[in-house]
């Protein structure tokens, strides 16, 4: 990992950009979590409609009630024994941009253990957007070389970063936590 690939996605993301950027699934698009016009900008990247909501990128789990009015308990394992990426659906998401949360006030998590990542949202100390780096409604792309030119020339900033990685990977899981207990799979 490069320290000046580094930098340069952390201050896009902290001018309001867009970055291209590897994580713990498929290539995605990220902003500040917390920007509303940063996430109205992907909305309009992907041309994705603003009701379908896109979830965020943590690294430390510890930070969860920042951005979750009410964790289940159930939540704390699910987090501490998923050896895959998993993204939990939580009812009630705070302290975000609030067109980045559900039109039921849901907000998805995921968090990170892929090297640029974590060490990006570590130290840009706040949640950032992840959502696949592609059109709303067409193929995820599996590998950077997969990646329109649309999409990678709408990004403020793409990182340099396994560019060159051609690791087959997939979409998280994603379940959905009810205060009330109840578990919902969206996605196995």
């Amino acid at each position: 990992m490069n320290e000046k690939d580094l930098m340069a996605a952390l201050e896009t993301l902290r001018n309001g950009g867009i970055i291209l950027y590897p994580t713990d699934t498929v290539w995605g698009l990220g902003c500040d979590a917390t920007n509303a016009r940063a996430v109205e900008r992907i909305f309009e990247l992907k041309r994705r409609p603003d009701h379908k909501s896109m979830l965020v990128l943590m690294e430390n789990p510890a930070l969860l009630d920042r951005y979750v009015e009410e964790i289940p308990e159930v939540a704390w394992d699910l987090i501490d024994l998923t050896t895959t990426p998993l993204t939990i659906i939580f009812d009630r998401g705070r302290n975000l941009a609030p067109n980045l949360v559900g039109d039921d006030g849901s907000i998805g998590i995921r968090f990170t253990r892929e090297l640029f990542s974590a060490e990006l949202i570590r130290r840009f100390r706040k949640p950032v957007v992840s959502t696949s780096a592609n059109i709303s409604g067409e193929k995820a792309p599996a590998i950077f070389a997969e990646i329109t030119p649309e999409i990678r020339d709408g990004a403020d900033y793409v990182v340099e970063y396994r560019r060159d990685d051609t690791t087959p990977v997939k979409p998280s899981s994603i379940i959905k936590l009810g205060s009330d207990g109840r578990i919902d799979i969206i996605r196995p």
